[in-house]
């Protein structure tokens, strides 16, 4: 038995002693590293699966070869599995768990335990300094939330420590912002201690979302002050309702829920996934964010929001019984229930979710593109992939046309794109030897079975996607040949234009159907410049193959007459016809005897 043999038939020993409860099971490698971490419904019949095949991908084959010793916690609920895998992950950082990649600290706003206590902003969160509100994801949604505190209310900004002994005590002075109204001065008694704890209320209130209840209390307030004659009083109230309206009206998403709810939603692609996270009160949206996770083992999107959900709520302290998600999770959370909204105001929330998500991932994407150019070309190929649905990446593609006049000088031609740019080395022109007359689907037939018949003699590389610059016609002649009668499985697409002559569908699968792409994306874009390159490159060569058959002449076709002699003889007699009126000596005096003499029989056998 060899020793990988006595490896895994140990490991199953333990896997056979495993209990059904729910629990988080740890991988450790030689070394009595952590390597993973999972959570399990039913701890053994998780982990046996690791090891009877039914994990089939490389990544997770890689995985199971590390594995040296199993250990695991028994848990009472999926719940704390969850919890306690989060945790597990934050401990140990195994090398294949998914990586929570955005790491910076938010701002948050403190209201720190002062007995005259003071609004400020930090990055630093220290539990005993003060009640911490965010954090906030968008510095403007912050600022403007600081802006309206500082007119709505005259909350001390100075660092002086208070208490009422040095006030009744006399110890405190005034200091610039009472005089130049942006305080009070409670340290000297001009503002009571109950007043500003009510203005500290109040702020509370704005700072948990809850700009509502604060609008309807001041307008509340204003009206008593106004049927008690106390006009100016009831001005100021108004003037600071109408700025707390405001602020509530340009925050509001919703405004028929007045619920706590979270939301979340994800996107992801073949190595990372971004997961949305929106906390709404009372209609309002008080927080945002986005955490980028790294896969390592093909993780399900139902794996990752699982486990992005427990760590984004304990991350930004929510605890809102309503939690929206855009599909159905095998897990339960205490006092909290999943929603799945199908319409109305939950539904419009996700789909701003949603739409932040995506937004974000564009923007990572167009972040790594700056920092790798070529990585934008491959972000290009991989959507294509997942358009057409392609069991790898098409980092080679080739493009096919033809050219011709009414069957006349007719070529074709190939480009080459590699990773997405031109690789001109590639290209290959030919010349229609077979057919006769205009007929472009047997002009294809013989190009790409010459094409592709000699590549497979040469072992040169064949591509991952074959174009064809036209539609369902074009690719059926080319599937023929490709699958038919070279037996290859080269996936084959098509590129159709419109009546303008413009690149506006591309086609895929037998029978081929259109595949939706926006004209204005990155991977149109792509698409257009293969097909315009495949266009240019078959033309031109078309041309110079007229141009040349245009300017031939019968000295051509005489045997051992070069271009050299043919120059010398029109630069002296100007044209073709006093070539064939000259006599021998004229002609042996330009180009010598033996030439000349070529050319005089030539012209008399004609």
């Amino acid at each position: 038995m060899t020793k990988d043999e006595e490896r895994l038939q140990r490991l199953k020993v333990i896997v056979n002693s495993l209990t059904e409860e729910p629990g988080c099971y740890q991988y450790l490698d030689k070394d009595g590293k952590v390597i993973y971490v999972g959570k399990a419904k039913n701890l053994k019949r998780r982990v046996s699966s690791y090891f009877n095949n039914s994990f089939k991908n490389r990544k997770t084959q890689i995985l199971v070869s590390k594995i040296e010793d199993i250990k695991y916690v028994v848990v009472p609920t999926d719940e704390d599995a969850l919890i306690q895998e989060n945790n597990l992950i934050k401990e140990h950082q195994p090398f294949y768990n998914i990586l929570l990649k955005d790491g910076k600290t938010y701002p948050s706003v403190c209201i720190t335990n002062e007995p005259f206590p003071r609004v400020i902003k930090t990055r630093n969160i220290d539990k005993k300094t003060g009640t911490y509100y965010g954090p906030f994801s968008h510095a403007g949604t912050l600022n403007a939330m600081m802006e309206l505190i500082g007119k709505l209310y005259q909350v001390r900004l100075c660092h002086t420590t208070i208490t009422p002994d040095k006030i009744e005590q006399g110890k405190l002075r005034k200091c610039l912002y009472y005089d130049i109204g942006k305080c009070k001065a409670p340290c000297i008694g001009l503002q009571s201690h109950e007043e500003y704890l009510q203005q500290i209320e109040e702020v509370r209130e704005i700072l948990s979302g809850n700009t509502r209840l604060l609008c309807m209390r001041l307008q509340e307030e204003m009206q008593a002050l106004a049927e008690q004659e106390q006009f100016l009083e009831a001005e100021k109230v108004k003037q600071k309702y109408l700025m707390a309206k405001d602020f509530d009206s340009r925050s509001r998403v919703i405004t028929s829920t007045n619920q706590n709810i979270d939301v979340f939603n994800i996107e992801d692609d073949e190595n990372k996934a971004y997961v949305n996270y929106m906390h709404v009160v009372n209609g309002c949206i008080t927080r945002v964010f986005t955490n980028e996770y790294k896969k390592r083992l093909e993780e399900t999107p139902e794996e990752i929001l699982s486990l992005a959900i427990v760590d984004m709520r304990e991350q930004y302290g929510n605890e809102s019984k309503e939690i929206v998600v855009p599909f159905e999770l095998d897990f339960q959370l205490k006092d909290a229930q999943f929603i799945v909204p199908k319409a109305g105001d939950k539904k419009k929330l996700l789909f701003l979710s949603e739409a932040n998500v995506r937004q974000y991932r564009i923007d990572a994407l167009k972040q790594a593109e700056r920092l790798n150019p070529d990585q934008r070309n491959v972000n290009i190929l991989k959507e294509l992939q997942r358009k057409l649905k392609l069991s790898k990446i098409p980092m080679r593609i080739e493009c096919f046309d033809n050219s011709n006049i009414m069957g006349q000088d007719a070529v074709a031609g190939c480009v080459v794109f590699i990773g997405g740019k031109k690789s001109k080395n590639d290209y290959r022109k030919y010349n229609i030897k077979t057919v006769i007359g205009p007929d472009d689907y047997a002009s294809m037939n013989e190009v790409v079975y010459r094409k592709y018949s000699r590549a497979i003699a040469e072992e040169t590389p064949l591509p991952d996607l074959i174009i064809t610059d036209g539609g369902k016609g074009q690719m059926e002649v080319v599937r023929k040949v490709i699958e038919d009668q070279l037996h290859l499985n080269i996936p084959i697409a098509g590129l159709a234009k419109d009546s303008h002559h413009r690149t506006n569908e591309l086609l895929f699968g037998f029978p081929a159907q259109v595949v939706g792409i926006e004209m204005d994306s990155p991977l149109f874009k792509l698409l257009t410049q293969i097909q315009d390159e495949v266009h240019r490159f078959a033309i031109t060569f078309h041309k110079q193959k007229r141009a040349k058959h245009t300017t031939e002449s019968e000295l051509d076709h005489i045997k051992g007459i070069g271009l050299a002699t043919k120059t010398q003889l029109l630069t002296k007699f100007k044209s073709l016809k006093r070539i064939k009126e000259a006599d021998y000596e004229e002609l042996a005096e330009a180009i010598g005897a033996s030439k000349a003499r070529l050319i005089k029989e030539a012209f008399n056998e004609e």
